[in-house]
């Protein structure tokens, strides 16, 4: 006779909303640096002391809330000034700014990065561009937004994005124990 399974146990895993994806827009690496770990702030033995240092941690799961083991994150943005290390940008940005930096998830899915909180540049609002690899397959491509900044309702991409959405995106960068921390938790149909 089967058993009858009660409580939590019986109940199928919740379901997450999937992390919405967005453009990858004009400036993803050429080609990746050197170094691209996990602190933007240190380009090799140059060391970036312009903007803000924040620290943008998270999960990687799926939508019934597993770890994503193996994954990677990959994020980059622009410098101080607005610049992506990028030709399409004059490769501009001021060479101490790593701008690009890729980890890979822990067993609980945990990523963190330290960077700087991003700023506007000509037409857009701050944002950090997020991509999430598993394998030779990419499973998401999206933009984390700053809560509360001003310019994200003037933002095409941003003030597009439907309401639920929007909130999946925007997070605040807020004082933690080492600094500025912004929490972003990623969930992806994998």
């Amino acid at each position: 006779m089967p058993a009858l399974w009660l409580g939590a146990r019986a109940q199928p895993a919740a379901s997450r909303l999937a992390t919405p994806s967005q453009t990858e827009g004009p400036f993803y690496p050429v080609r990746l640096p050197q170094d691209s770990d996990g602190d933007l702030l240190r380009n090799g033995t140059l060391d970036y002391r312009s903007g803000q240092p924040a620290w943008v941690d998270g999960t990687v799961t799926d939508l019934g809330g597993r770890p994503l083991r193996g994954a990677q994150v990959e994020i980059w943005q622009c410098d101080q000034n607005g610049h992506y290390h990028h030709p399409g940008d004059g490769d501009r940005a001021d060479a101490a700014f790593q701008g690009f930096g890729r980890v890979t998830v822990g067993e609980d899915g945990s990523y963190r990065f330290r960077t700087i909180r991003p700023v506007p540049y000509s037409g857009r609002t701050p944002h950090i561009h997020v991509k999430v690899k598993l394998g030779t397959r990419e499973l998401l491509t999206t933009q984390l937004y700053v809560a509360g900044d001003p310019g994200n309702a003037r933002d095409y991409l941003w003030r597009n994005l439907p309401l639920a959405a929007r909130e999946a995106v925007t997070v605040p960068f807020e004082r933690g124990p080492d600094g500025l921390q912004a929490r972003f938790p990623i969930a992806v149909a994998a």
